[in-house]
């Protein structure tokens, strides 16, 4: 298949860390602007570095390289250095997990990281035609106290922001355990998604609908190890964000090929397509399609459905929602 079919689809991404996205000629250009010292003798260094073994294994280096984040125009650098990528991609709305307490434990204002992010999806949208949409994510593995601490002292910066997300490491940090905060959050109008079912147990996929009622599953993979649960998330509809790559490098499974991406597919299950931590697991948006088309033998049919599931599941006014999919059918 060619790549001008896949840069052509309008393709949403809906799993995306932006902190995932500072790719190692960014971060030395940051390091020297700001004066930090990194651990890596030259750009190449740091790539090599990026070879994980599990999931730990890269939050240790995903949060050395946010150590050059200090001002607002690293983080407008930052975001906007991403969407120039995906819009060359194909890439049309882009959906930001955005982990404020890794900054404010840095010492690194809530104030400064949203100046430079609005700014940056501001130009996006005008330069672009790239439109964008945050997700204010907690810290699974901090307490869940202090992820009610940032959602209420943020209280002037949420017109800005879609949803309230829960990432990290999964393992011993059950979705329950920030009930209260998702409870607070949907009073404060904000939808919720979560990341459930990658490193984690089929049970948190379940937890996070029951007890967070979450619209979205960020992963998922593992509910294909539970027929009720697969049951279920198709009879609601639940979007699964589902992120092949990061699935490999991480080591959820050993080869693409051994992905569960066509049992979740035959099941019935409303799934969709994302990079997750791009500049980390080797591949944007459109790579991710290329490398499942080639794994699974997937139709342009599949994928266009794919890039459907995205555009009608992303947070966006209706009317560009309109416009990307007669793009779609189009494409």
């Amino acid at each position: 298949m060619s790549d001008d079919f896949l840069t052509r689809l309008p393709k949403a991404e809906l799993h995306l860390h932006i902190e995932g996205t500072l790719e190692p000629e960014l971060m030395f250009q940051l390091a020297q602007r700001n004066g930090v010292t990194l651990p890596y003798s030259d750009i190449e260094a740091a790539r090599a570095a990026y070879d994980f073994t599990d999931l730990q294994s890269f939050l240790d280096l995903y949060y050395q390289g946010m150590s050059v984040l200090l001002t607002a125009q690293d983080f407008e650098d930052l975001a906007m250095a991403y969407f120039q990528r995906a819009a060359k991609e194909g890439v049309v709305h882009v959906e930001m997990h955005v982990d404020p307490q890794a900054h404010l434990v840095r010492g690194v204002s809530f104030d400064t990281l949203m100046e430079g992010l609005v700014r940056a999806r501001q130009r996006a949208l005008v330069e672009l035609d790239l439109s964008s949409a945050m997700i204010l994510a907690f810290l699974r593995d901090r307490p869940a106290e202090e992820a009610m601490e940032v959602l209420e002292s943020s209280r002037h910066w949420h017109e800005h922001f879609s949803a309230v997300g829960l990432d990290s490491a999964e393992q011993g940090n059950p979705p329950s355990k920030f009930r209260d905060v998702f409870l607070r959050a949907k009073a404060l109008g904000l939808a919720r998604v979560a990341h459930a079912g990658e490193e984690g147990p089929p049970g948190y996929i379940r937890e996070a609908l029951e007890e967070l009622d979450v619209c979205r599953i960020d992963h998922g993979v593992r509910a294909v190890e539970d027929v009720e649960l697969l049951e279920r998330l198709s009879d609601e509809g639940t979007v699964l964000t589902v992120c092949p790559l990061s699935n490999v490098r991480l080591k959820v499974v050993e080869r693409l090929e051994d992905h569960s991406l066509p049992q979740l597919v035959d099941a019935g299950l409303v799934v969709t397509l994302n990079s997750d931590d791009p500049a980390y697991f080797g591949g944007g948006l459109r790579d991710n399609y290329a490398e499942c088309q080639r794994a699974f033998g997937w139709s342009r049919e599949t994928l266009r459905w794919l890039a459907g599931n995205a555009i009608d599941a992303a947070f966006m006014e209706e009317d560009r929602r309109a416009m990307l999919r007669e793009r779609l059918a189009n494409a």
